[in-house]
């Protein structure tokens, strides 16, 4: 991601606003039953999300000390986490999730210009400069913020944000290029994006934060593809 850590820093902290905008509109009962992720509740998105800055911050420690520390021991062990943490009480679960993004948000905001500029490597196994942090952070904390179904859509979610988002998941799914070729048309923006795939791209219109939810595979409504259905994706992530 090229855009500069200014902005991706103001987006993960209009993220992490409505993320916690978005946690407060549910209550407990609502938070502990299945949600619009497949085999997670709300608490799991919570727990995932809180457990995610502090794996950004072992990255920030990484490019604060030069010291190699990777997000995660492991994937099982991320997952374990995960399921512990979404067994928290609830008020030490939502108060988790806002001292984690507070801690995460210092860290960073101390960062030299040379600590910026040193490389880490993302549990994906990219290796990236510090400044893709905030970027990283901006998108759990957005995208997480709808998959929590309180008050919080990708309509709310900043138009800037949602055109880059847009440009990382057709870039992604581009790079692997294992589902439909795409042709991304916006009936509310005078670009379109590309999504590299199988046969002969199907162009999808509708609006653009509609677009963006289907490329990161989650619902999208007002969509559809000329001559045809909207194809299913596979994972984004």
């Amino acid at each position: 991601m090229s855009t500069a850590p200014e902005q991706t820093l103001a987006w993960m902290r209009e993220g992490t606003d409505l993320f916690l905008k978005a946690l407060e509109s549910l209550d407990d009962e609502t938070l502990a039953a299945p949600g619009t992720l497949p085999g997670w509740t709300g608490r799991h998105v919570v727990a995932h999300v809180a457990a995610n800055a502090d794996a950004l911050g072992n990255l920030v420690h990484w490019a604060r000390t030069g010291e190699e520390t990777t997000m995660y021991s492991s994937l099982e062990q991320r997952d374990a986490d995960i399921e512990t943490g979404s067994q928290r009480p609830a008020t030490e679960l939502r108060h988790g999730m806002a001292s984690s993004a507070a801690r995460l948000a210092g860290s960073l905001d101390a960062l030299t210009p040379e600590q910026w500029a040193r490389h880490v490597r993302t549990a994906q196994g990219r290796t990236v400069p510090a400044t893709e942090i905030p970027w990283m952070r901006s998108r759990e904390v957005m995208v997480h913020a709808v998959d929590l179904g309180g008050v919080v859509t990708f309509d709310d979610l900043p138009a800037d944000f949602i055109a880059a988002l847009l440009d990382d998941t057709t870039a992604r799914r581009s790079v692997g290029a294992d589902g439909p070729a795409l042709e991304l048309a916006p009936t509310d923006d005078d670009r379109t994006w590309a999504a590299l795939g199988a046969g002969h791209p199907t162009t999808i219109r509708g609006p653009l934060a509609q677009l963006t939810a289907y490329v990161s595979g989650r619902p999208a409504t007002g969509l559809h593809a000329d001559g045809g259905t909207v194809p299913t994706l596979p994972r984004w992530l």
